[in-house]
């Protein structure tokens, strides 16, 4: 009797395997993780961490469909610090920003899903926090932000930066200037 059902089953799936692999590869590898999606640098200042809101803006990630990838706690000296905002050294407000971020620790993360770069930026919302209190009110600067440098939280700006930056805290980057334009 099971030979009898083998030539039913061999025709089933000589006819639906293929369309049911390319349906699975198409959408279903998506879903399931076995595609990467693009990967970003969040990181919460030290305005974040100290006001207790590690919490609701991890919360707000997952919420948006983010991966956390990997995250890490970190204090940074100021020669860190500035080697990381290397960028604006020559800027007004550089001894500022490096004295800001070096007053506590910061927690760094590798987002991921498709369009990293862009979600991150669309869910932290625009630099300066006080306008985003008016144009993006459920921005996570809007929520803990105080001004453009106070802003509790950071995101790369491009692929190259993301690269940069996530190697920076998670990799060998005691060579490399990071140049991104957020704050």
């Amino acid at each position: 009797m099971a030979r009898a059902t083998w030539p039913a089953a061999g025709a089933f799936v000589s006819r639906w395997l293929p369309p049911l692999l390319l349906l699975f590869l198409i959408s279903g590898c998506c879903s399931c993780g076995a595609v990467e999606g693009e990967r970003t640098l969040a990181m919460i200042k030290p305005d974040g961490l100290s006001g207790n809101y590690t919490e609701n803006i991890k919360a707000d990630i997952l919420g948006s469909g983010f991966r956390i990838i990997k995250e890490i706690q970190v204090q940074l000296d100021a020669e860190r610090a500035s080697l990381f905002y290397a960028e604006h050294s020559g800027r007004s407000f550089f001894d500022s920003l490096i004295k800001y971020i070096t007053s506590g620790p910061v927690l760094a993360m590798v987002l991921e899903k498709p369009d990293a770069i862009a979600q991150w930026r669309a869910l932290i919302g625009p630099t300066d926090a006080r306008k985003a209190k008016t144009s993006h009110p459920n921005s996570i600067r809007a929520m803990c932000g105080l001004d453009s440098e106070k802003n509790c939280v950071h995101g790369s700006d491009s692929l190259e930066s993301a690269a940069r930056e996530i190697s920076f805290f998670f990799g060998d980057a005691d060579s490399e200037t990071v140049e991104h334009d957020e704050l």
